[in-house]
């Protein structure tokens, strides 16, 4: 079996397991510690953040014991293969994690490019690296990214009277 034919392992799965238990304990103790800081009122006893806290705290009792589980579960050599399993998941998925991370530039750059600059950009780089490496292959990627940015800019503007983002 090649590298890019392994499948993650069940103890990969165990060790991605014990990371979920211990960021929703960090995100459990944060919210307990938030619920204290909720002011009382001078009708309540308890006060408004008692309730909070006490499902807070009941579930990060109950993270640690999953936390203690998945460690007496695992076997010392689960860690380096469960990295190994994390790159080769990254790698077999490195064209949907590109096209995220243009989606992400594209919605930050929008306000400061303004819509066909950036819009353009984005089509562009995302063809470019999903289509095949030719020449008319980036002619027609070229034309697509002049049309739908700065063509449906123009038909926005004149036609419907709508102005997209300009950027500043």
């Amino acid at each position: 079996m090649s590298g890019t034919d392994r499948q993650p392992t069940a103890q990969s799965g165990e060790v991605a397991r014990l990371l979920s238990y211990i960021a929703l304990l960090a995100v459990s103790v944060g919210l307990f510690i938030e619920a204290r800081a909720i002011p009382t009122s001078r009708f309540e006893v308890l006060g408004a953040g008692a309730f909070p806290m006490l499902v807070h705290g009941c579930l990060s009792l109950l993270l640690i014991g999953s936390i203690a589980g998945s460690l007496r579960k695992l076997p010392g050599d689960a860690y380096g293969r469960f990295v190994s399993d994390v790159l080769l998941w990254v790698r077999t998925r490195r064209l949907v994690i590109v096209l995220f991370v243009c989606l992400g530039v594209y919605v930050l750059s929008m306000p400061v490019l303004g819509y066909p600059v950036a819009t353009f950009f984005f089509l562009l780089v995302l063809q470019v690296t999903l289509a095949p490496k030719t020449r008319l292959a980036f002619g027609i990627a070229l034309a697509l990214a002049l049309i739908f940015s700065f063509g449906l800019n123009w038909l926005f503007a004149e036609v419907f009277n709508v102005f997209l983002p300009r950027g500043g």
